[in-house]
């Protein structure tokens, strides 16, 4: 047994801390805090103090265990309320990041310049966009390293000429929808074809004023066509998709080593003339210059297919004009005039439904001859013809 008795230690020993420094009015103050948790208390992930500091006494010198005077804390601060010192120096103070606490940082500053590029960037032969764990690896392999003092999206676009070495990759486009009036589309046309932008539909709309349309353009393009928007009256820009991109993502590339060089792209199909997507939802064959444009078939399956007469139901009025409906459906030719309004030589059938009720059924037929079904149909075709011969000025 030892011999002698040992007096017990009365000191607070403080094991693992992580020291706040402040100096103000030539006078030196620290809190003792948990190693990982200062980065969470300025970034305000963590709100609970307690968690942070290993105890809310206020020294001159941790290490040491030398507090700090009531005298100078008033001097200094204001106050001798610990609690709110301890707030301040958090706040303001100088402090020693840990290995561990340095380490997550780049990681998770590395996690979101990866995120960005999956985000933003897309495979040009798919059109689709690559996994975090592809781009994660592909910048592994490129050797890129994060800088703590830079923000993930500028280090992104740096690291986008590096990643080109080894993956098929590019910056994704905007999806952008753009409505101006109709006198301005040559204006329009010539700075979107001058961007580089491709121009997917132009539609007018039912006014026959105002014109609709959506392209896919280059983030640089973005402020040209926003100015050019604002400049002309009742002009607005839309953004439907920051990155517009196809469904699923690219296959892994990596094991085929580098890159193809990069082949020149297709030019870009013109743009459908106005009213074509249109035409194509009402089912009426457009006239470009050249030859005829036939209307799209539907199988009565899908929806929105045109409706048919029920051969073995009774014709009350066979197809003729609208104008020519019998009195006792002056109702339904009041109605159904505004088609001849529209476009003339419009032709109605009128049929009974059966099993003996009053129902009627209206089946209308085009100027040129197709049954286009019912009346929501044959108004849409209508319209759109009506539409096409103000464009043409026929």
């Amino acid at each position: 047994m030892s011999s002698g008795v040992k007096q017990p230690i009365g000191q607070k020993r403080l094991t693992n801390i992580a020291v706040v420094r402040y100096k103000k009015k030539g006078k030196r103050f620290e809190v003792a805090c948990y190693k990982n948790k200062i980065v969470n208390w300025r970034n305000g992930i963590e709100k609970d103090l307690d968690e942070v500091l290993q105890t809310t006494t206020v020294f001159v010198n941790v290490s040491k265990g030398v507090l700090a005077k009531h005298e100078d804390l008033v001097d200094v601060f204001g106050t001798a309320d610990e609690e709110k010192v301890c707030r301040l120096i958090l706040a303001e103070g100088d402090t020693q990041i840990s290995d561990k606490e340095r380490e997550l940082e780049f990681a998770t500053l590395f996690k979101d310049v990866a995120g960005v590029l999956a985000d933003k960037c897309i495979n040009p032969d798919t059109q689709r966009p690559y996994t975090l764990s592809m781009i994660e690896r592909a910048l592994r392999d490129v050797h890129f390293s994060v800088d703590p003092k830079r923000g993930a999206k500028q280090q992104a676009l740096q690291a986008l000429p590096q990643l080109q070495s080894k993956l098929r990759i590019e910056r994704a486009r905007m999806r952008l929808r753009l409505v101006t009036p109709l006198s301005a589309k040559p204006e329009l046309d010539r700075l979107l074809a001058a961007q580089g932008a491709n121009i997917e539909y132009q539609d007018l709309g039912l006014n026959g004023q105002q014109l609709t349309t959506v392209c896919l353009a280059d983030p640089g393009c973005y402020r040209a066509i926003h100015a050019l928007a604002a400049s002309l009256p009742g002009g607005r820009l839309e953004v439907i998709a920051l990155a517009a991109t196809g469904e699923g993502s690219a296959q892994d590339a990596f094991d085929a080593g580098p890159a193809a060089p990069m082949r020149p792209a297709a030019a870009a199909p013109a743009a459908e003339p106005v009213l074509a997507s249109e035409e194509r939802r009402n089912g009426v064959a457009a006239a470009p210059a050249g030859a005829a444009r036939p209307a799209p078939q539907r199988r009565a399956s899908e929806p929105g297919a045109h409706a048919q007469p029920d051969p073995g139901a009774e014709v009350l009025y066979a197809a003729g004009p609208i104008a020519e409906l019998p009195e006792r459906y002056a109702a339904r030719r009041e109605r159904f005039a505004e088609l001849d309004t529209l476009q003339p030589g419009w032709s109605v059938e009128l049929r009974g439904r059966r099993g003996g009720d009053d129902a009627v059924d209206a089946f209308f037929v085009s100027p040129a001859g197709d049954s286009v079904g019912s009346f929501a149909n044959a108004r849409r075709a209508a319209l759109a013809a009506h539409k096409m011969a103000a464009c043409t000025g026929s």
